[in-house]
């Protein structure tokens, strides 16, 4: 029990999809938590398609769609009334196998992700603290404090601190954290309810004065409602009970509350750390990154993080990749997060600012302009593919080679369902391989069969072109399902360089 490959510090998503993954590849993990239990409120509500997309390598996806509550639109609302709705289905049909939002609150989704982990025969080790830790070239050895006070070493190759904002790893690294913190206040409550804006969808009200967003739960009436704290009130949200929060925008949405399940307030911050790694210890989640909720990225963005980290650490630890691989979470997850920050920051203070300019551009231009932008395939097409994490790419990245027809090296792959075969069916195996669309070259193939990296041919069709593939061209896959490279008519000694130059196997 003293002695693992991986420590994982803090069992929220992010630290059990690494768990997760890592037992699924024969990683030997210990995963610690100071809490005596997991949450039990619906915190972090979105799985965005991109995460459903990847959880089918775990045979996830279809506990969480079966579980949870499929959003099938967003409704905008200004003055009471309704101003714009935006099927996702309608953007989304032809881009993913989830052309949804789906609602499964947090508590529910770490209580599967830890009944799947004991199927690995790993338990969260709850009530256990880590007080500190070294690390040199041989490993990292840290101590921890259990329940009874008792203390512990525990030696492992790697580090992996998914413990938070407040984050013990990141603090004992002594790696910056800069940022800060929004003024508003916002307060959030699970309630049951009832009127027009409890069909099942997802309804925003954009207020001069208030902010109001009604998310759907699993079950009839069932509602997150997500608001801000504003005037006086605002100066103390710790003693704020529901029945203080303004109703001016409640009644906009004519949302009638019957019960109030929870209720908390909360200030938003956005924060992202100056490094991701250092050594052999490494920071995932909101260790690495905080930053505003909106459009529902910020568990997905951990859960992102894990999935990345996974695969090189299990490749590393098996002697299947130089040191040097490691390197490229950093510099992958890094750039991602920083620009969802930026990204988030905007929409945030778009939607919080205060004064009668903002309030105007609110109630009066987003009103018209949003239908109008909406109309448009390549605006509605950005907008699901940047809130569904689909659009998440490592492009001009050390592991990201070429491009053929419209898809780079460091892209997700296109998914096409073509004559009933869907692409991404040969993806629920992680590990290394490629894909053809058309004809295959017999040295490409052999080559790949010595070293155990599977082939994947599709007929080649217009709905590939339509995707923008290349016909003939070579896709290699990463084992997390992006594309490592593209390339036209690649043969054998396209793949023996790019592996040989980065220091791979590809087994």
């Amino acid at each position: 029990m003293n002695r693992c490959e991986v420590l994982i510090v803090g069992a929220g998503p992010t630290g059990l999809v690494l768990a997760l993954w890592l037992s699924k590849l024969g990683v030997k993990v210990r995963i610690i938590d100071r809490t005596a239990s997991p949450g039990t409120t619906s915190r972090a509500l979105a799985v965005q398609a991109r995460t459903l997309e990847l959880y089918r390598q775990l045979d996830l996806t279809s506990a969480v769609l079966e579980q949870g509550h499929r959003v099938p639109a967003a409704n905008l609302w200004v003055k009471g009334e309704a101003a714009a709705r935006l099927p996702f289905s309608a953007i989304g049909a032809d881009l993913t196998p989830y052309p949804f939002l789906h609602i499964y609150p947090q508590d529910e989704h770490e209580q599967l992700l830890i009944e799947r982990l004991r199927g690995f025969g790993v338990e969260v080790e709850r009530q256990t603290e880590l007080l500190g830790f070294n690390q040199d070239e041989g490993g990292v050895s840290a101590q921890l404090r259990h329940a009874d006070g008792l203390q512990a070493q525990c030696e492992a190759a790697y580090l992996a601190g998914c413990d938070g904002a407040r984050s013990t790893v990141r603090k004992a690294l002594g790696i910056g954290f800069p940022g800060g913190t929004y003024q508003q206040v916002f307060y959030v409550a699970d309630v049951q309810a009832q009127g027009p804006a409890l069909n099942g969808e997802l309804h925003v009200d954009l207020d001069e004065a208030d902010f109001l967003a009604v998310f759907p739960l699993a079950g009839s009436g069932r509602a997150r409602l997500i608001g801000t704290v504003r005037d006086e009130r605002a100066e103390h949200p710790d003693k704020l009970r529901f029945e203080d929060v303004s109703q001016r925008a409640i009644e906009h949405l004519k949302v009638q509350v019957q019960q109030v399940n929870w209720f908390s307030t909360y200030r938003v911050h956005h924060r992202v750390a100056e490094q991701f790694s250092q050594q052999r210890a490494f920071l995932l989640g909101d260790a690495a990154h905080v930053h505003s909720p909106a459009g529902g990225q910020g568990m997905n963005t951990g859960i992102g993080d894990a999935i990345n980290l996974a695969w090189k650490l299990t490749s590393v630890l098996r002697g299947q990749a130089e040191d040097s691989l490691l390197d490229t979470f950093e510099i992958e997850r890094s750039a991602f997060a920083r620009r969802l920050v930026a990204t988030t920051d905007q929409v945030f203070n778009f939607i919080t600012a205060d004064g009668r300019l903002a309030g105007l551009l609110r109630t009066r231009l987003a009103p018209r302009l949003f239908p109008r932008v909406v109309a448009l395939k390549s605006a509605r097409e950005f907008l699901f593919r940047t809130v569904s994490q689909i659009g998440i790419n490592y492009r001009d990245m050390p592991l990201s080679v070429g491009s053929a027809g419209h898809v780079h090296g460091g892209d997700r792959m296109p998914w096409v369902a073509d004559d009933g075969r869907d692409n991404y069916s040969t993806l629920t195996r992680v590990r290394w391989q490629v894909q053809v669309y058309g004809a295959v070259g017999a040295d490409l193939v052999q080559w790949c069969g010595t070293r155990g990296i599977p082939v994947e041919v599709f007929n080649w069709s217009e709905a590939h072109e339509a995707a923008g593939l290349m016909r003939d061209a070579v896709y290699l896959l990463r084992p997390d399902s992006y594309v490592a490279l593209a390339w036209s008519n690649a043969g054998a000694e396209v793949l023996e360089q790019y592996f040989a130059e980065r220091g791979l196997t590809g087994r």
